[in-house]
């Protein structure tokens, strides 16, 4: 995220035709993003768990939107170096669900929901005011920081369910293989952990997850038009 709005700059700066409030807006959405929607992701992991059974999250103080608690230092480096990061993992203990493997998946699978679920109203919001606000410069730049603000959750969400440790999609992947298959998956995550990194940071997923991101974008911002849609507003 980060990398995409430093080039962005670059390109201001060297007199590429970039409008400058476009790049402050999505400044402003990724800020956003990184005190509102990254501890909503936690808090989501952290209250799933709660309900299945488990309080350590709870117990940790991690129930809740405090920013500050869901700060993890090489994620806010790489976040600002690559552009890809990620918060504190909120403390988990599978122990206590009467089902660990669909405990841990639901637990896993709840972080990157939240995001969604703040793309879809990202995308309401914008649809909204994109149907009854009169458009102006005003509100073109209101459209921008909701569009930023839905893409980038919904870029959040697909990213972290890559099956590669340490996201969440590994985790729910683990839960999905046999018990020997587990064994040897968590055995080499180190690996499997410094293999996806060189991945992420060479480019060399950017592909895939980028027709990923879109498509899963794509979908949100449809069913969120879908309404303004039917009612002949849009």
């Amino acid at each position: 995220m980060l990398y995409l709005l430093f080039n962005s700059i670059m390109t201001l700066l060297r007199g590429g035709a970039v409008d400058p409030l476009s790049v402050i807006i999505q400044i402003l959405a990724t800020l956003v993003i990184v005190f509102l929607a990254l501890p909503l992701h936690e808090l989501a992991h952290g209250w799933v768990a709660y309900k299945l059974g488990d309080p350590t999250a709870k117990y940790e103080g991690r129930l809740t939107l405090n920013p500050l608690a869901s700060i993890d230092p090489m994620g806010a480096m790489f976040l600002l170096l690559f552009g890809i990061g990620w918060a504190k993992p909120v403390p988990i203990d599978s122990r206590y669900f009467k089902n660990p493997r669909s405990g841990v998946a639901l637990t896993s699978l709840a972080g990157p929901a939240a995001n969604l679920l703040a793309s879809y109203v990202g995308c309401v919001i914008y649809y909204a005011i994109a149907a009854f606000a009169p458009y102006n410069a005003f509100v073109h730049y209101i459209l921008l920081f909701f569009s930023y603000f839905s893409f980038i959750n919904a870029v959040l969400a697909v990213f972290n369910l890559v099956p590669l440790p340490p996201l969440d999609g590994s985790k729910i992947l683990a839960a999905l293989l046999s018990d020997r298959a587990r064994y040897k998956f968590y055995q080499y995550q180190n690996m499997l952990s410094m293999i996806g990194m060189l991945l992420i940071v060479s480019g060399a997923l950017t592909g895939p997850l980028n027709v990923l991101e879109n498509a899963v974008y794509g979908g949100v911002s449809w069913l969120a038009a879908l309404p303004f849609r039917l009612a002949g507003v849009l």
